[in-house]
């Protein structure tokens, strides 16, 4: 079929015109954004789908005669032409036997071949009805098995003592065929009667199966199609099916890394939810453990008196940290006032997200987590000092005394004790502590007034102040500075000749002691809020971590993040 300009121009003044008009309509009625309105005109306009219109109304409304095929066979016609053509001396002829024998040419002919012969679909048996299925409803479902699984799980039904349809995976086989439902009962598989088999056995028969299967089915008395669910959550924690002795079927499982954002579009199940990944649209839907199962999990690992690292229950790989005392170290100047057992209460498995699209003038405040003495404030002393007109550090508000030299707002807040308490009580403050008798903190309002003035809030806070911080109305990026390992940590601040920070009244360098610290509390705090973390840098090397910090900055502020859903409900 060949499509002219003329063509394409009339459909545009008929159909496209007509739904560039409702367009038009929709948008006075619905407060749509102005780049979505953009995007669909000039997808209507676009020459490409006029055509592709105009074939597919040209095709729908075709009612001309059947167009049969010439030959049937026209691979052995190509065959006889080349041994008619072997004595002869023609160019023409050595030329159109040299054009015969080409692949694409073989593909072309062996093609028309199959579709002149309708060859294309598979040939399925007869069914066979009994007359024992005039006595109850029974339906006959045959499926076509190939590579992919059949896209559905069973179970033994003790009430019954039958073999039932547990679950239909969402975009498999069987939930494309639109005829197994979830509580069908199995009689038969390919003429084989299941009566008093295991679960076990109906799976080897399916095995051993090649070609088409039949399955004689009684459904259930209601049938209610399971919608999709628009859920989208964040994985916080990496699952491998196949080290999962509980999953009903390890094949129909669903692995994934943390960090994966997934598509749950199914939670009818107690303790297996069905998901993809996000952007695998067309792929059958997979298992995994819902939020009620892993949470049981892990608070049974949790609740084990002695751990290993590394350690793999049902197939997720969880760091655990030995019960032992960190070695003492120089007291921090903020501490909050909870304490870490508080945080381990908190069992992160899924957090339901969605998209956050870049803010212009509105920039979401860097937050860098890390242990002491891993070099996250000469991180965001570079971060600030390359570019003080966009980066701005929050000023902390003291209880001390103003010495006569300093200046109130510009090193810090000075209140008087009686203030400050008051206002850390009605929990005005992100973070303080107490340090020689005076009150230190950070206040809220301080971050607020960075974010509203256009700036990009930098901040190291204590990470007890994530509780404070991470809300729908700060909306911070968190960055964890992770130490390397202890060898690679040691070798590079003695090669650059790095300054202890755990004590203040002289320099020195860090002893073997503040470097395992260093590694331990790292651990700590990626097991305790890894959770939270947005990106992690390794500060195996300061200048490396400083331009990988600068990357992560500009990629926050020009690209949609994922972010947990009730930040942008109430953007």
């Amino acid at each position: 079929m060949i499509i002219g300009t003329s063509d394409i121009i009339h459909i545009h003044d008929k159909d496209i015109e007509r739904l560039l008009v409702s367009l038009d309509q929709i948008c006075q009625k619905v407060d749509g954004r102005q780049a979505d309105v953009i995007f669909l005109r000039e997808l209507l306009q676009n020459r490409s789908l006029q055509a592709l219109i105009l074939v597919h109304n040209r095709v729908s409304t075709y009612n001309g005669r059947q167009i049969l095929p010439a030959v049937l066979q026209s691979c052995s016609l190509s065959e006889e032409i080349i041994s008619s053509l072997q004595s002869s001396s023609l160019p023409e002829a050595r030329e159109l036997i040299t054009v015969l024998h080409k692949p694409f040419v073989k593909s072309l002919l062996l093609t028309h071949d199959l579709i002149a012969k309708k060859d294309f679909e598979p040939a399925l048996p007869e069914i066979v009805h009994d007359a024992e299925d005039d006595e109850e409803t029974v339906k006959i479902v045959q499926l076509v098995k190939s590579n992919e699984p059949l896209g559905a799980t069973i179970k033994y039904d003790e009430r019954t003592g039958t073999i039932i349809i547990a679950r239909v995976l969402h975009g498999g086989a069987a939930d494309r065929s639109g005829l197994i439902h979830a509580g069908d009962e199995v009689h038969e598989v390919n003429g084989i009667n299941i009566k008093g088999k295991s679960p076990h056995d109906v799976v080897n028969i399916l095995q051993c199966r090649e070609g088409p299967i039949t399955f004689k089915l009684v459904p259930r008395e209601e049938c209610v199609p399971s919608r999709e669910s628009r859920l989208r959550v964040k994985a916080h924690f990496c699952y491998e099916p196949r080290l999962d002795n509980l999953i009903p079927c390890k094949e129909a499982g669903l692995p994934f890394f943390k960090g994966d954002i997934l598509h749950i579009v199914n939670q009818e199940d107690l303790h297996w939810w069905q998901a993809r990944k996000h952007g695998e649209k067309n792929s059958r839907a997979g298992l995994i453990p819902s939020r009620q199962l892993q949470e049981r999990r892990f608070a049974e690992m949790r609740d084990l008196s002695s751990l290993i690292e590394d350690d793999f229950i049902a197939g997720c790989k969880i760091p655990v940290l030995k019960d032992h005392r960190p070695r003492k170290i120089k007291k921090i100047l903020y501490d909050a006032t909870e304490n870490d057992d508080f945080d381990r209460e908190e069992i992160a498995t899924y957090e339901e997200v969605a998209k956050l699209y870049p803010r212009p003038g509105l920039y979401r405040p860097i937050i860098l987590i890390g242990p002491p003495g891993v070099g996250r404030n000469e991180l965001k002393r570079r971060l600030i000092a390359s570019d003080p007109d966009h980066f701005r550090q929050t000023i902390p508000h003291t209880s001390r005394p103003k010495f006569p030299w300093e200046v109130d707002g510009k090193e810090y807040f000075f209140c008087s004790r009686e203030i400050m308490q008051e206002e850390i009580k009605m929990g005005w403050f992100v973070e303080y502590g107490q340090y020689k008798g005076n009150l230190y903190g950070t206040s809220l309002e301080t971050v607020k007034s960075i974010i509203n003035a256009g700036y990009v809030c930098v901040m190291t806070p204590h990470p007890q102040a994530l509780k404070a911080l991470r809300t729908p109305e700060i909306k911070p990026y968190l960055i964890f500075i992770k130490p390397p390992p202890l060898d690679i940590l040691k070798e590079t601040r003695i090669q650059s000749n790095a300054r202890s920070t755990f004590d203040e009244f002289c320099s020195r360098g860090f002893t073997d002691s503040e470097f395992h610290d260093i590694v331990y509390n790292g651990h700590k705090l990626e097991f305790l809020y890894g959770h939270m973390f947005d990106a992690v840098i390794v500060n195996d090397d300061l200048l490396r971590a400083f331009q990988e910090l600068l990357q992560l900055v500009r990629f926050v502020e020009t690209v949609p993040q994922w972010v947990p859903a009730s930040w942008v409900a109430s953007s």
